[in-house]
């Protein structure tokens, strides 16, 4: 009898490792609170770490008729906009690692996901109030009364997760001191400024700014980020003031200023931190993603990590249906040094994007011309792993 999986959250990370799983032939079904599946935010990155993962799934055709795939990536300076590093992220890319660089709106993404899974294994309207386990089964008992049994169960269900509290109890975030506006531009409303196919990151004194296009480009997808918020509120949802947004950035470049005037709204939210979970699986019980490791947003892997992760669960399950518990420990030896590793250097890049000007930066910016923290060769140990080839001893 094949292995029956429920995977709480219907994000993208619960999606694509629902479909993961499926494709090797379990018995899965995705439980998601929310009356209907939908990503809130607004941009996200796909680089072909995560991308190749979902080629295989079948999700080529559908993520090409969305996504964009930017050129290159040019880090800039804050002033004059002087760029500092330019490496390639398209052609180049795509040939070296085998799969492109995708830029996307986050529904996009969601809803290509969420299309190429069978509707009668998605269940909106299930939040998740308690887990009962023993060595034979795993069960889920949700707000709406209904009890859903399986043989494993996996916790998708991001930053808040309920299955995180519920396995280790609460958790209390930690604020960095960084708040975050962000915004989508209509690509009408900037046409003068001109802007390549590429992902832009500016450096500065205390904050970056982040954009790239989106949507079919669409429209241009934008986060400012500064260390001198004070807002503490870890909702994505909640809505900011364009004026307050711009006031923060008057001193940046024409072409910065230009991107937070065109915002027709903006929201903003407070980056929080977390320390790393001694474990993440009890019993019959894991988690994948931000449940399990969030991380700051300045190696954009947050989402590429959560479908490494749907991936190395399918192919150990795969591997071992047998000894849920010997797969679900080298899960989490096999991925958890390199969720580790990501959490560490989107935490360095928070402060080596926000150097105040002088002989730091000088230094970091002499770095970025000369060797480039995105080149290829040093790019490689992220781009070309492929988190569906586990090794049988877990290592």
């Amino acid at each position: 009898m094949s292995l029956r999986i429920a995977v709480v959250g219907g994000g993208i990370g619960g999606l694509s490792a629902a479909l993961a799983l499926l494709r090797a032939g379990f018995d899965v079904h995705v439980y998601e609170q929310a009356r209907a599946l939908g990503e809130i935010g607004a941009g996200i990155q796909i680089s072909p770490n995560a991308s190749r993962l979902l080629h295989r799934l079948g999700l080529k055709a559908a993520m090409d008729a969305v996504g964009v795939r930017p050129g290159g990536v040019r880090q800039r300076r804050w002033d004059d906009g002087r760029t500092l590093q330019r490496a390639p992220l398209g052609p180049e890319v795509e040939t070296t690692f085998g799969a492109p660089y995708y830029h996307f709106h986050r529904a996009d993404l969601a809803n290509l996901l969420a299309a190429a899974l069978p509707p009668e294994r998605v269940h909106v309207g299930h939040r998740l109030v308690e887990i009962e386990q023993d060595s034979a089964r795993v069960v889920a008992r949700f707000e709406n009364g209904v009890a859903a049994e399986a043989d494993l169960l996996i916790g998708a269900d991001g930053i808040h997760s309920r299955v995180r509290h519920l396995l280790f109890g609460p958790e209390r975030p930690r604020f960095t001191g960084c708040v975050a506006w962000r915004g989508l531009v209509p690509a009408e409303r900037i046409a003068g400024l001109g802007i390549e196919v590429a992902s832009h990151n500016w450096m500065g004194p205390d904050g970056h700014v982040v954009h790239y296009w989106v949507a079919s480009g669409r429209f241009m997808n934008v986060v400012c980020v500064t260390e001198q918020g004070a807002w503490t509120d870890e909702s994505w949802t909640t809505k900011g003031d364009v004026a307050e947004a711009l006031a923060r950035y008057q001193e940046w470049h024409p072409t910065v200023r230009g991107l937070i005037q065109a915002f027709p709204e903006t929201f903003v939210w407070a980056l929080h931190d977390r320390l790393p979970l001694p474990r993440w699986s009890d019993g019959r019980v894991t988690l994948l993603g931000d449940a399990c490791h969030p991380m700051l947003p300045m190696m954009a892997q947050g989402a590429a990590q959560s479908i490494e992760d749907g991936a190395a669960l399918a192919a150990l399950i795969e591997a071992m249906p047998n000894d849920i518990a010997g797969a679900l420990a080298r899960y989490e030896a096999v991925r958890k040094p390199r969720a580790t590793k990501l959490q560490q250097a989107s935490a360095a890049n928070r402060i080596r994007f926000h150097l105040p000007d002088g002989e730091t930066q000088h230094a970091r910016d002499a770095a970025l011309a000369t060797s480039g923290d995105r080149s290829i060769a040093n790019i490689a140990w992220l781009y070309a792993h492929d988190a569906a080839e586990v090794p049988n001893n877990g290592t």
